[in-house]
């Protein structure tokens, strides 16, 4: 080799270097710029006082503003499936409140989920998630959809290990844990956290709980008959709604079988109890938002709100788990089902719409923060 050849190998080894330098400065100034720029302290809930404060938050697991900024990039983030495409966000698209419009999702393997994906809408106050109500906490929650092999597909240990291997992501765990260890828990806790600040409290229906507004009278007769149990007898109608949906949340925390099957390809709760009697019962999904989270059930068998209505009012089907709250209701005496006539039906969905909140499926704290982001 000649003395020419030597120096030019000895002018690209020393650049070569410097480069490597540079890109190892660069990857760590990203780094340490992103943890600066992670808001931190303790996280302030905003909601309105006749929500109540029997809220569900983990000891282990208090919110902050940092563990937030952490669990949205979580919930957004495609590393967390197994090929790297589908993340919580998926499946629960904001503009939807939080659902995907679909009967069945897909997961990772092109095969379709077994129930409906669930509105994730006030979370903060439930104390059993999924339609069978297995798990008790969103922390425990969070890991079911990653790891089934039909939604995201992925062990946690395997997630962990995508992330620790960015630039991105350590720095962030350690603003949030103290330090950058990535952890399947660690995962859950974040996500649990983002989760717990979906809450929908700006729908027109708020606005005439704090007095702000007046509903048309339409509204108004819905949701009169939204609130009261029929009475033939003494000449009262009504829709029967506020037993299972009733309070301002318009969710109460049970699970009933609705009268949809008298036999059941999907047992819900009974799967995992085993008794006859729970053949057939689901979590009461909140009614927040309903409008936009078209199809309805578990099996999303309901593709509109006139289809939902003309169920009860019409078609509930008889069984030993029926729920009490639909045996013996109706607005002709002697009769199963409710019998609302059209005008009823036209004022319920009326009143429905007003639980539709704009700002919560458009606020930016709850958007994809990778729409704008190149890398990470």
């Amino acid at each position: 080799m000649s003395a020419c050849q030597i120096e030019k190998k000895r002018y690209w080894s020393r650049n070569f270097c410097v480069l490597l330098l540079f890109l190892s400065f660069f990857v760590g100034f990203s780094a340490l710029k992103s943890e600066e720029e992670v808001p931190r302290g303790i996280y302030s809930l905003e909601y309105p006082v006749y929500f109540g404060n029997r809220t569900n938050i983990s000891k282990e697991n208090p919110l902050t503003q940092q563990g937030v900024y952490l669990g949205r990039r979580l919930f957004y983030e495609t590393r967390l499936s197994a090929n790297n495409t589908i993340s919580c966000g998926s499946c629960h698209r904001q503009e939807l409140a939080f659902t995907d419009g679909k009967k069945l999702s897909k997961g990772v393997d092109d095969t379709f989920t077994d129930r409906n994906a669930m509105a994730l809408v006030n979370l903060l106050w439930n104390r059993k998630f999924f339609w069978d109500g297995r798990s008790g906490s969103l922390e425990d929650q969070a890991q079911f959809p990653m790891i089934s092999a039909h939604e995201m597909g992925q062990d946690m240990e395997t997630s962990s290990r995508k992330l620790q291997s960015t630039a991105y992501y350590p720095p962030l765990f350690k603003a949030v844990f103290g330090d950058d260890k990535i952890t399947g828990k660690r995962i859950t806790f974040a996500l649990a956290q983002f989760e717990r600040t979906l809450i929908s409290a700006h729908s027109r229906y708020d606005q005439y709980l704090k007095q702000q507004i007046k509903l048309s009278p339409e509204e108004m007769r819905g949701m009169t008959l939204f609130n009261t149990a029929p009475n033939p007898e003494k000449g009262i109608r009504g829709a029967n709604c506020a037993h299972c949906h009733g309070g301002p949340k318009n969710y109460l925390e049970l699970f009933h079988n609705n009268g949809l099957d008298s036999v059941y390809r999907d047992r819900g709760i009974g799967q995992i109890t085993g008794q006859e009697t729970d053949h057939g019962r689901f979590k009461i999904p909140t009614l927040r938002n309903i409008a936009l989270t078209a199809p309805y059930m578990h099996d999303g068998r309901f593709s509109t709100l006139e289809e939902v209505i003309e169920h009860y009012s019409e078609h509930v089907k008889p069984s030993v788990a029926l729920s009490a709250f639909l045996q013996n209701e109706s607005n002709v005496k002697g009769s199963l089902p409710l019998k609302l006539n059209s005008v009823e039906k036209k004022e319920l969905i009326a009143f429905l719409n007003t639980l539709t909140d704009s700002i919560f499926v458009s606020n930016p704290k709850f958007s994809n923060p990778f729409v704008t982001l190149k890398s990470r």
